[in-house]
């Protein structure tokens, strides 16, 4: 099935060059492109892409502002953030905006597709790094797990499932956490998909949140 894009910058270069990458790809479809947040919106609404490549800084309504309502009217598009700066509060306002990942500008073009397949299938795109800076910076913003009482979804998981979420919410990636439960990379990705559907989660960044927010780690 082919994956129809739009893209929203203000570079007209940096859009022609994103334009030219996905049409390389035979299950890619760039379907518009957007100079400014204002534009994304009313573009998302008419095209209904799978997924908006968006920045952040742009003219008027921004990236984090223009995600946010595109979500709200869109709720079956996904948006992919990307950015020159690689600064905590863009990647922190972009995932509490709804998008499902935040990438560099400089990423290399290959990780770029992969991501926007990633998020077009439901999953997010964020790097355990970003999670555990994110983590560490607004911990004390987090729920207090002692005052919530635990998530009745955590006796859905199997022993193993849980002690795979809770490396999941420490921000270590998939082969961290192979190589910490000695077990194989493939194996962990089989069990997040389970731990994410028997909790009914929608990717790796709610179920970090949901990590605190039952109890299985606490902000320390």
């Amino acid at each position: 099935m082919t994956i129809r894009i739009l893209i929203a910058d203000d570079e007209a270069l940096l859009r022609m060059a994103f334009s030219m990458v996905l049409d390389a790809q035979p299950d890619l479809e760039p379907i518009g492109e957007a100079g400014n947040g204002a534009d994304a919106v009313r573009l998302a609404v008419e095209l209904r892409p799978d997924v908006v490549l968006m920045d952040v800084r742009m003219p008027g309504t921004d990236g984090i502002e223009a995600t946010r309502q595109i979500l709200r009217n869109c709720p079956h598009t996904r948006v992919l953030i990307l950015t020159t700066f690689d600064l905590d509060e863009y990647a922190f306002a972009g995932l509490k905006a709804g998008a499902s990942g935040f990438l560099l500008k400089n990423t290399r073009p290959e990780e770029l597709l992969a991501a926007i397949r990633t998020v077009a299938a439901g999953d997010a795109v964020v790097s355990p790094r970003v999670i555990r800076r994110l983590l560490e910076k607004f911990r004390p913003h987090l729920p207090d797990p002692a005052a919530t009482a635990p998530d009745e979804r955590l006796s859905r998981l199997s022993s193993r499932e849980r002690e795979v979420l809770v490396q999941v919410g420490a921000g270590r990636s998939n082969a961290e956490i192979a190589a910490a439960l000695h077990l194989a990379e493939a194996t962990v990705k089989s069990h997040l998909g389970r731990i994410l559907q028997k909790l009914e989660l929608r990717d790796r960044v709610q179920a970090v949140i949901f990590a605190y927010e039952s109890r299985l780690i606490r902000p320390s």
